[in-house]
């Protein structure tokens, strides 16, 4: 059995969004904990509303390519569309951050909101 760390987001109907997501992830996964969702300030592209993140710890016998891969469709099942904008609004973003303890997302060391929602799951995590 594989652990994952999946980061959560969105700025767009964001409460809607996030509770589906995690409906979705509750239904496929077992679900191990949740962080606290927070909403922050968007990153890159600045003209945007905020978001609402967290992250999910998650128990899967997926690999880290089909878990990933199942993301991608969840997002698309929840109306995510590819924007012209780098780090513009999205209705989600699932993202793959811990992998069975090995960090996956290069974010978790430049996003405070993330790291502290990796670390509240997983507090002993090695970084």
């Amino acid at each position: 059995m594989n652990t994952a760390v999946i980061g959560l987001g969105s700025n767009i109907e964001p409460e809607e969004n996030i509770d589906q997501a995690r409906r979705l992830l509750r239904g496929r996964f077992t679900v191990k904990n949740e962080s606290e969702f927070i909403e922050t300030a968007p990153v890159g592209y600045t003209k945007q509303d905020n978001f609402i993140n967290g992250a999910v710890l998650v128990e899967t016998d997926l690999t880290l390519e089909k878990l990933n891969a199942r993301l991608k469709d969840f997002e698309k099942q929840l109306g995510r569309q590819e924007s012209p904008v780098r780090f513009g609004p999205r209705t989600i973003d699932l993202d793959i951050v811990v992998f069975n303890n090995r960090i996956i997302d290069q974010d978790f060391y430049s996003r405070d909101f993330l790291k502290n929602s990796v670390l509240e799951l997983l507090p002993n995590l090695e970084y």
